[in-house]
């Protein structure tokens, strides 16, 4: 599941820390990138998590209104959301169950959160529709699912406000690991039963290798990188940069010398999007233009053995239609040669 958005991102925060923070130790700042993003894996879990509190919830209802209605005499209240094939499957699978065992906060700590939660489903248009569907089947069940976590979960400020209160870690990290989720939805097969496995933390050892090794570069190599920042800058005060652009063309230009596979625009792309997050408005404009010409020196120097495409040459504007004035009136007014 981690991967090099998740990645990128979270030694972006890193980074600006290990210079934030005085007793700057690269190995505790390592081990502190790594603890961050399990928790990126966590927080993915806790979500799956979530689903499965929000079906007990409604079971648990479900049972005391068919508790009443036998007593009442009256119609029984429908099991189908309560019973929900996709959410039982889900409920019961080993991977998330062994997960749940170890927290020390769980759904249930937050139960009030989930009755709400379950109430605005119940209300919901998506809920209707689906309990009246003449359609009983596991792959609608999981459908429902998956449009009730991208319409009530995915942004819901209630929601962030309780992650933020449990791990400060989850700040910047559910936006992502919400894409996560829904793909797990998806990709749920009935045939599986328990044993439906869940995303793997890493999507590779290749991936632990690239975060560890851009981490490192990033800083071990800051004052080259730094200097190809501020030659590349002499039309601009560098010393007036704000000092998160700084961080993020640092690890921008470790990835393009460290890892040659990976494509120059592609680099360059993906920190454009982190400063537009993270740092000023004009950030990703300017980080743009730098790494570009960083790039294409290190390139044209042999300090960098990739390809870019070359530089459009620029088109020169067509000149205007001269003008002349003529008097008229005692005024001037002005003729166009095209007699416009």
């Amino acid at each position: 599941m981690i991967n090099r958005e998740i990645i990128r991102t979270k030694i972006v925060q890193l980074t600006y820390a290990y210079y934030q923070n005085g007793n700057k130790n690269i190995d505790s700042a390592e081990k502190e990138l790594f603890f961050s993003l399990s928790k990126a894996y966590d927080l993915y879990n806790y979500m799956l998590a979530l689903i499965v509190a929000i079906t007990k919830e409604a079971r648990r209802r479900n049972e005391v209104l068919t508790s009443r209605a036998e007593r009442e005499g009256t119609e029984k209240p429908s099991q189908k959301f309560a019973l929900n094939r996709f959410a039982i499957q889900l409920e019961e699978n080993k991977e998330l169950s062994d997960f749940i065992s170890t927290l020390k906060h769980t759904w249930n700590d937050d139960q009030e959160f989930v009755g709400k939660l379950l109430e605005i489903i119940e209300n919901s248009e998506i809920y209707q529709e689906y309990m009246v569907a003449t359609d009983d089947n596991y792959d609608a069940d999981r459908e429902l699912w998956r449009k009730l976590y991208k319409t009530y979960i995915q942004n819901n400020d209630d929601l962030d406000a309780i992650l933020e209160e449990i791990s400060l870690y989850w700040n910047d990290d559910k936006e992502i690991v919400d894409t996560f989720v829904l793909k797990t939805i998806k990709r749920f097969d009935e045939q599986n039963g328990p044993k439906q496995e869940l995303l793997p933390e890493w999507d590779s050892d290749e991936e632990q290798d690239y975060a560890r090794k851009l981490f490192r570069a990033s800083i071990l190599n800051a004052n080259e990188y730094q200097r190809f920042m501020s030659e590349a800058s002499r039309n601009w005060d560098f010393s007036r940069l704000a000092y998160m652009d700084v961080v993020i063309m640092q690890i921008a230009i470790a990835e393009m010398v460290t890892f040659p596979n990976i494509p120059v625009n592609v680099t360059i792309n993906e920190f454009v999007d982190l400063a537009k997050l993270y740092s000023t408005e004009k950030s990703g404009g300017y980080i743009n233009g730098m790494l570009d010409g960083i790039a294409r020196h290190l390139i044209d120097t042999g300090k960098m053995a990739k390809f870019m495409e070359p530089k459009a040459k620029k088109v020169k504007a067509p000149k205007a239609a001269p003008v002349k004035a003529v008097k008229a009136t005692g005024r001037k007014r002005i003729i166009r040669n095209d007699n416009e």
